[in-house]
């Protein structure tokens, strides 16, 4: 009986234990205050509408309105080469000098020729001048008369032919100086002193102007239905691995039919080139007006992303909650893209600070920065299909 109430009294005791150990516990529990995590803070931007217009890149090829390959006219060994290879030279400059020995005793020759023939000009006109003196008097008979008319004539023949055949190696001597047909850049000398250059056949150099260029570049079917300016219209073209486009020209060539393997129109523009930092051969990236709109929205770049196929960015309620918003993108401008649907002006949208946005509907601390202060211009890509077409 006495081992029972022992028991009983030790459970009772270790109950009571318990009671206050779990009283402790919720009143320190109840004491603790949990802290609310702070709303974050992103940058949003008011939509405005702009009136801009829009520029396609493409990508193209700088070429040379004028091409020459030098070759002789002449055939003859090489005496001089006249200019230093890569240096610009002006029209008119010698370039090559051919032996000109063997044409200089050629044009002697002919003159000498020419001579003679002059002589028995003067003695046939004087033969038949007193003929014709004879002839009156009847003093000769008129086959002799005849024959003297034509020798004379003759003579005058034989004269006009010196002449050429002098007129023809006055030519041939100063073809032996190879002249730059226009200005331009000088290639490497493909025949150096002491060889033999054929006439018409042996390449002696190359030479392509250089100022002004001009840009080739090819265009979308599209973006041609969008462009209906045609010719004359200004371009701004840059290098290809830099990001700005220093170099201003104009469209002074469509082509009339489109390619019909590519479905693209060939343009050309004309680029001033006074300092030589453009050369022939270079690839080239252009910036063409396509398109303007009188009130365009403009979104800064890094707002939108990309859902799969779809676009999509977080626009703020009165309430400062986010909205996820799906739109249609157009093309780019410096660092903005223009929404063609999915957008109202005035909304607010958020540019900076979007990894902190977790889930949509989230409340957040806004604070407002202009559009294109946010914007900062990204590298304009080349492929004329991505960027002359909506996004």
């Amino acid at each position: 009986m006495q081992a029972i109430t022992f028991e009983a009294a030790k459970a009772s005791l270790l109950g009571a234990l318990l009671s206050a150990l779990v009283a402790g516990c919720d009143s320190h529990s109840q004491d603790k205050t949990v802290p609310t995590a702070p709303k974050p803070e992103v940058e949003v931007a008011e939509v405005q509408a702009e009136r801009v217009t829009l520029w396609g890149a493409f990508s193209g090829r700088v070429e040379a309105p004028q091409t020459v390959q030098l070759r002789p006219r002449v055939s003859g060994y090489i005496d001089q080469v006249a200019f230093a290879e890569g240096e610009l030279v002006s029209e008119g400059d010698v370039l090559f000098v051919i032996d000109q020995r063997p044409y200089i005793a050629r044009e002697q020759l002919a003159q000498a020729e020419l001579a003679r023939m002059r002589s028995q000009l003067t003695l046939a006109g004087s033969e038949a001048a007193r003929a014709d003196r004879l002839w009156e008097h009847r003093a000769i008979s008129r086959e002799e008369f005849e024959q003297r008319k034509a020798a004379r004539n003759t003579a005058q023949a034989a004269v006009n032919a010196a002449a050429a055949a002098l007129k023809s190696a006055q030519l041939d001597l100063e073809y032996t100086q190879v002249k730059a047909p226009v200005s331009g850049r000088i290639g490497r000398a493909q025949v150096t002193r002491g060889n033999l250059a054929t006439a018409d056949s042996t390449l002696l150099s190359t030479l392509v102007s250089v100022d002004p260029l001009y840009v080739y570049f090819e265009s979308d079917q599209q973006t041609v239905q969008d462009n209906p300016h045609g010719q004359r219209v200004p371009v701004r073209i840059g290098l290809t691995g830099k990001d700005d486009f220093p170099f201003e020209g104009r469209l002074d060539f469509v082509d009339n039919q489109y390619n019909t393997r590519t479905g693209t129109l060939q343009y050309r523009a004309q680029v001033a080139n006074p300092d030589g930092a453009l050369r022939p051969g270079q690839f080239a990236r252009v910036e063409m007006p396509v398109a303007s709109a009188s009130a365009a929205l403009l979104v800064d770049q890094k707002a939108v992303m990309t859902d799969q196929d779809r676009r999509y960015l977080y626009v703020l309620g009165e309430d400062n909650r986010t909205e996820r918003r799906v739109v249609k993108t157009g093309r780019r401008i410096d660092g903005l893209l223009v929404i063609t649907d999915g957008l109202a002006e005035g909304e607010r949208v958020v540019v900076n600070g979007l990894q902190k946005i977790l889930f949509p509907g989230i409340e957040v601390v806004p604070q407002s920065v202009d559009m294109r202060s946010s914007a900062h211009p990204v590298p304009r890509t080349t492929d004329p299909v991505v960027s002359s077409k909506a996004l």
